[in-house]
């Protein structure tokens, strides 16, 4: 079969297709131009205020001359770095998702997966069995890792307060005392807010600004709100949530105007005050997270940050996406190695 013959038989493929084919193509292809470009562009985002050391936070940085790395996609150079303070060496990943990698092509393909919400089962088909599910649970955890350090900014203006429930899951975990195994998720044993249940407060303005995070166990308290929350508000902000007491208590005590919404439903709007925008938020969550059919409460705020992102790029699965994601992912400082994160899972 000649060239113009396979471009005829690509184009009766419908996108899925394409795609699959394109990342057929890029692993085969030796210096792939995709990674290249993604990792082009972390050396940009990372030096913008100049060379830090990631070990002392030096800047007493200067190049310290260039070596290869042989990768699965081929042999690709990178440039090393030495602080003059510390006198250790580094490179643009060192304390990155990346660092040490040997399959960079496959990166970006996995974080489409991962923008999908795939299991690691399922991601590890997209990529064609080259790297096994556990592999890439390491990948997924180093990246959820990053993206749990983007800081949310202060609110503007309107700010929509509530709390949600997850259910308390040691999934994963061998030889659980206090009860039976659950499966699939499971149920509570008490109805209503008990302490099997966690408490996830999520914060949201009209700027589509949020905030949200785990507050432990059972019900929500005012203490835990100004730990969680205080540092993002302001005397501008208005706050409004719905009747419980720990929101009016904590509003009262910081002198914020405060606009309550019952939970029968009868008054869901006062003028431009509501909250339905961190319900829809909510809503949204809870459906991307029965995908998972439970979620380690010790892993919960990753996850939270994980649809915390995909969330504020409206789910769109666009390259520019993509890109930036692992981009973003490699502008935080993650330590975590595969060998140190086996041995978290086998003790936990």
């Amino acid at each position: 079969m000649d060239l113009k013959e396979l471009k005829k038989l690509a184009d009766t493929l419908d996108d899925s297709g394409k795609r699959e084919l394109i990342y057929f193509l890029q692993s085969r292809t030796k210096g792939v131009a995709v990674p290249v470009r993604a990792i082009d562009e972390i050396q940009k985002q990372k030096h913008k205020d100049g060379l830090i050391c990631p070990n002392c936070n030096d800047h007493t940085v200067v190049r310290f001359g260039k070596y290869t790395v042989k990768t699965r996609a081929g042999v690709v150079t990178r440039q090393r770095y030495r602080c003059k303070s510390c006198r250790q060496t580094f490179n643009d990943l060192t304390n990155t998702p990346l660092q040490r990698t040997r399959r960079p092509h496959m990166w970006v393909r996995f974080i489409e997966c991962m923008i999908e919400g795939y299991s690691l089962r399922k991601c590890a088909e997209q990529l064609n069995g080259e790297v096994t599910h556990v592999t890439l649970f390491y990948w997924r955890y180093k990246i959820l890792a990053a993206l749990k350090q983007v800081p949310t900014e202060s609110f503007q203006g309107i700010v929509e307060m509530d709390e949600t429930y997850f259910l308390y899951s040691e999934k994963g975990k061998r030889n659980i005392a206090e009860r039976k195994p659950r499966k699939r998720g499971g149920k509570a044993k008490y109805r209503g807010i008990s302490y099997d249940q966690v408490c996830v407060l999520v914060a949201r303005d009209r700027q589509k600004m949020t905030y949200s995070g785990v507050l432990g166990r059972g019900r929500i308290r005012t203490t835990k709100l100004d730990e969680a929350i205080g540092g993002h508000l302001s005397d501008s902000n208005v706050l409004c949530t719905d009747s419980w007491r720990a929101f009016s208590s904590y509003a009262n005590s910081k002198g914020l105007a405060h606009y309550r919404f019952k939970s029968d439903g009868k008054q869901r709007v006062k003028g431009v005050y509501h909250i339905q925008n961190v319900n829809s938020y909510h809503s949204r969550l809870k459906k991307w997270m029965d995908r998972f059919n439970g979620v380690a409460t010790k892993y919960l705020q990753h996850y939270l940050a994980w649809f915390r992102y995909i969330d504020s790029k409206e789910y769109e699965n666009t390259t520019s996406n993509k890109k930036n994601m692992l981009i973003h992912s490699c502008l935080y400082s993650v330590t975590d190695t595969n060998a140190t994160l086996r041995l978290t899972v086998a003790t936990s």
